[in-house]
């Protein structure tokens, strides 16, 4: 991995990212897994929306399989305060609810207001299904929607029936003080940088728990998380058929949760090397996780780039990170 570790060598040391960790996984094999700037392999990261591929999709992924629910459910089938009837499961999963990305107003970080009541009264911005529209608070149903049927809380049940599970002990919502001194500090909020207290505003005013974001994860774990997309047999969490399903029958890139490369996309993280059929997910804070299942490969790479403030690269050095994975191979 001669290219990617000169890559990011050069980047924290240009000050383009304050840490990062990496983790590339070939063939089920820890091929290479390195620290840079500030970082330790081992810190703890707010995986930002990674979380709804990392924790949410998989919760309701062990719904569908028990036969508690149906990707054509109406989301109103378990929440009859949400309004419009015609938003399915699938909707939530594909983005394509016609939900707006998140409520007016959400960066107000500590403002006083009843955030589950503004979620629930939002407009839809176009009909379901129609186009494909990032959106939080298709996700936050879908947590919402986990806890109704389940009966406990969505980071317990997260914890009993995916964490535990996969040995994932360095994750969790709400991470308590005994880690801060893991946890990798994102943004500066006028007084303090956020050291274990999410990043995302709105999953902040909904307790730091929520099916949007607030996993706090490592390398390692996520690492292992992935492995399990690429052979869930070995696993005993998430069928064969439910990864496949999640990944068939894109539209504009959207699957079940994941990015999924098609050929017809613009720009992914993963870039333009990796190849059709790869899929992923990225977190505003400086996170992702990418695979490609024809190599059976596995990229996790965190970051805490907000600590530098929003206006910050990684957009644009993600592609780069994958394209010098990539490289590393080929020449290997």
């Amino acid at each position: 991995m001669d290219n990617l570790n000169r890559l990011l060598r050069r980047w924290t040391e240009e000050r383009l990212l304050p840490g990062a960790v990496v983790d590339v996984r070939l063939r089920g094999e820890k091929i290479f897994q390195a620290a840079y700037g500030s970082a330790e392999v081992t810190d703890v990261y707010d995986a930002a929306s990674l979380t709804k591929v990392a924790v949410t999709l998989p919760s309701v992924l062990l719904l569908l399989q028990s036969s508690k629910l149906s990707l054509q459910d109406p989301v109103r089938k378990y929440l009859p305060e949400f309004r419009h009837a015609k938003v399915t499961i699938e909707h939530c999963l594909r983005h394509v609810t016609g939900l707006p990305a998140g409520v007016p107003g959400f960066r107000e970080r500590y403002a006083t207001r009843d955030i589950r009541q503004e979620i629930l009264a939002q407009e839809l911005v176009c009909e379901p299904g129609e186009r494909v529209l990032y959106s939080d608070l298709g996700f936050i149903l879908i947590g919402w929607i986990v806890e109704r049927i389940s009966g406990i809380s969505l980071d317990s049940y997260i914890k009993d029936r995916i964490l535990n599970q996969l040995n994932m002990a360095d994750s969790c919502f709400n991470p308590p003080l005994s880690w801060r001194h893991r946890i990798a500090p994102t943004e500066w909020d006028g007084s303090k940088y956020l050291i274990g207290e999410v990043h995302d505003e709105t999953c902040y005013r909904l307790g730091g728990v929520s099916g949007n974001a607030g996993l706090f994860t490592t390398a390692e774990d996520l690492a292992r998380y992935a492995q399990m997309w690429l052979d869930p047999e070995a696993y005993g969490v998430l069928t064969r058929a439910s990864v496949e399903a999640c990944l068939a029958s894109p539209q504009s890139g959207r699957g079940l949760g994941w990015q999924v490369k098609d050929g017809h996309d613009e720009t992914f993280a993963c870039g333009e090397s990796w190849p059709i059929g790869s899929f992923g997910h990225t977190g505003y804070t400086g996170t992702s996780l990418w695979i490609d299942p024809s190599r059976e490969l596995a990229v996790v790479f965190l970051t805490n780039a907000v600590h530098d403030g929003r206006d910050n690269p990684i957009r644009t050095l993600r592609p780069l990170l994958h394209k010098a994975v990539m490289a590393s191979l080929a020449e290997g």
